[in-house]
């Protein structure tokens, strides 16, 4: 396809998603100027402006190659790599260069396999990043649904393992420390080595012309000398340097004083950061077939740790062994409380940053848990926000930034998550025996409530746990 065309079917797409401005003639078409009139809410740098229209090239030069061409891979590659880490080509502004993306793509990724899409090495951000554009009003395309391109939620070929910024910092720090090391054993093999009966190299060894074999079996014979004089009392060292004179040594200067460590807060189920969250989307786990792995937004500023970006929401990937015990229906688009201060651990490949809570039958002494259920996920109230803090009545303070493992905080209160005959989510702390003797006034159960005093319930399960 040629340059002419591809701009042809830009211009029309604009003609019929935005006629008030789009210009007329696809070589009227001027970026900035009709970026600015398609969002004027937005201001764009002069750096973002060269931006767009190095998109503006890039889109029209992966329209006219042909998918199997090398440079048009490796275009592809670049897109993806690019939008791994944003929302839109500028990173979270809106402008005719994602549009100009999907009106010249669109059509090639409509035909892609879902390997191509989603597989280990298919383009998961570019679809993403389509999808994104024809279905948000941020953009507001007029795109027919039959021309839409059609977003499986269910194939997911595989699911890449979320960037850590902090291994990723911990990696190039040991690889930078490797090659520092190699660097200077490399250094090393031009330095003279060790004097032994007054030869080095360059001295009567010959040491320039022998071979690493011969080295390595002189520094052996040295080693052995070594150990030898040490045994007999003898010294293998030189005697101009067995007379030079041994350091005075320095006085130790004493130890400071180490500040006195911070006192660990009291038990209690309120360091246990409890939040209104919502499903976006969940589909199956990809290695476990017990596992669903979750969208959900919590409420988290931008840059959170374990966060990241999923349709301009702050999101967690939660992975919860609810498959077979609830629906995958019923995992979508829905509120749910969430356990937000959870060490993140790392389930089949992929790392989960929550955990959702939901209620079980209470097992009977000596009875066998077998896990089938019926399982019940906690709902908060109608009218509670995404984010909103919830806590047991009676148990009101901050919870702990992350709960440290050793401390045992969430084992030690879980026992006394339960739920009311009348269905509300409650703790009992007489259930847990390590706080006996503590929080006086306490006694009795308190409810699971938001700050309007809305409370937590379950659908039917009455005395159950919830984990």
């Amino acid at each position: 396809m040629t340059s002419s065309s591809s701009t042809d079917a830009f211009s029309s797409f604009l003609q019929r998603s935005f006629p008030t401005v789009a210009p007329s003639k696809p070589s009227d078409i001027d970026s900035s100027q009709l970026s600015t009139k398609l969002y004027p809410d937005t201001k764009y740098s002069d750096a973002e402006k060269t931006e767009i229209d190095q998109w503006l090239t890039t889109s029209s030069r992966l329209e006219a190659s042909p998918s199997a061409d090398t440079k048009t891979i490796e275009l592809l590659q670049t897109l993806n790599n690019h939008l791994s880490t944003r929302t839109t080509l500028l990173g979270s502004k809106p402008s005719v260069a994602d549009l100009a993306l999907y009106a010249r793509i669109a059509p090639t990724v409509s035909k892609w396999t879902p390997e191509e899409r989603t597989g280990e090495h298919g383009y998961h951000h570019i679809v993403r990043h389509l999808d994104f554009v024809q279905n948000s009003s941020l953009f507001g395309p007029k795109v027919r649904e039959d021309k839409q391109v059609k977003i499986d939620l269910d194939d997911v070929r595989f699911i890449h393992k979320p960037l850590d910024p902090k291994e990723e910092k911990e990696r190039k720090k040991k690889e930078k420390a490797a090659a520092t090391a190699a660097a200077a054993a490399n250094g090393a093999e031009g330095e003279n080595p060790l004097v032994v009966g007054g030869q080095g190299r360059g001295q009567g060894g010959g040491g320039s012309g022998r071979s690493k074999k011969e080295k390595t079996k002189d520094q052996a014979e040295t080693m052995n000398d070594t150990i030898k004089a040490t045994n007999t009392g003898e010294s293998s060292t030189p005697p101009q340097q067995q007379q030079q004179p041994k350091r005075e040594k320095k006085e130790k200067q004493p130890k400071p004083q180490k500040q006195p460590t911070k006192t660990d807060p009291p038990l209690s189920p309120s360091l246990i950061d409890l939040r209104v969250g919502h499903i976006l989307k969940a589909i199956n786990h990809p290695n476990a077939d017990s596992l669903y792995v979750s969208t959900i937004a919590c409420g988290d500023p931008e840059g959170t740790d374990n966060t990241s970006l999923h349709e301009n929401q702050v999101i967690r990937t939660v992975c919860s062994g609810l498959n077979g015990l609830i629906p995958l229906s019923e995992m979508q688009d829905r509120k749910v409380i969430v356990v937000c201060n959870l060490k993140p651990v790392t389930m089949r490949g992929i790392k989960s940053a929550a955990m959702v809570l939901a209620a079980s039958p209470r097992i009977s002494e000596g009875e066998e848990d077998n896990h089938k259920g019926p399982v019940e996920l906690v709902n908060p109230p109608e009218n509670a926000e995404v984010g909103e803090r919830v806590w047991f009545e009676g148990w009101e303070s901050e919870p702990e930034g992350v709960l440290n493992p050793k401390k045992k905080v969430w084992e030690n209160c879980q026992v006394g998550f339960t739920t009311t005959q009348a269905l509300e989510v409650a703790f009992d702390r007489r259930a847990v025996e390590l706080l006996n003797g503590l929080g006086e006034g306490k006694e009795g159960v308190g409810k699971l409530v938001t700050k309007g005093g809305g409370v937590c319930t379950v659908k039917n399960l009455k005395g159950a746990v919830v984990r």
